[in-house]
């Protein structure tokens, strides 16, 4: 009888320690977020790619929007003297108006899909950038000891977020150890 006591009592114990445990190990896990929108708008090496990326961007909008008002010309005129042409030539002229729609729809496809050259063009300059942050993050939450880091500009929700777990201006001092970043008291709020 007495073994069984101190056996629900170990239990019981056992029980009971798992139940205070638990909790506390669960808090002891640290979060913290950051704005990674705003860690890029401080890291003059970002805008100017961003910039590059803009000039190219405008410049290939051009280029598509000024083939495909050849395009409508071509079809206008056809369009004037479809009445007094021969079949062959009508026949002709159309093939050359859809020729060259699809010039410029292979065009716009070559710069502007997601495996245009846009898109390869913006992997080279950002993708460094967002990785040099990204490790900046990742050293800052081993070296805290942060279990979570939130991103509070992008898709995720963060309903509150107090200011003193906001690391993203740690984030900027730790990427401006491997590129140049704004500096603290001149940072874009």
């Amino acid at each position: 009888m007495n073994k069984r006591i101190f056996q629900s009592l170990a239990i019981i114990s056992f029980t009971l320690v798992m139940i205070f445990a638990i909790p506390s190990s669960v808090n002891a896990q640290k979060y913290a977020f950051v704005d990674t929108q705003y860690i890029l708008d401080n890291i003059p090496e970002y805008q100017d790619a961003q910039d590059e990326l803009d000039e190219i961007s405008k410049k290939w909008q051009k280029e598509i929007e000024t083939k495909y008002r050849e395009v409508e010309e071509m079809y206008k005129d056809y369009q004037a003297e479809a009445v007094l042409l021969p079949a062959d030539i009508k026949k002709k002229k159309e093939d050359a108006i859809i020729k060259k729609e699809k010039e410029v729809k292979d065009l716009q496809k070559k710069y502007f899909s997601p495996e245009g050259q846009l898109f390869k063009k913006r992997q080279e300059l950002i993708q460094p950038i967002q990785e040099k942050v990204f490790n900046a993050i990742e050293s800052i939450a081993q070296t805290k000891n942060l279990g979570f880091i939130f991103d509070k500009s992008g898709g995720t929700q963060l309903l509150y977020g107090a200011p003193k777990h906001d690391i993203s201006d740690d984030v900027l001092d730790e990427v401006g150890t491997v590129m140049q970043t704004v500096k603290r008291d001149q940072r874009k709020k």
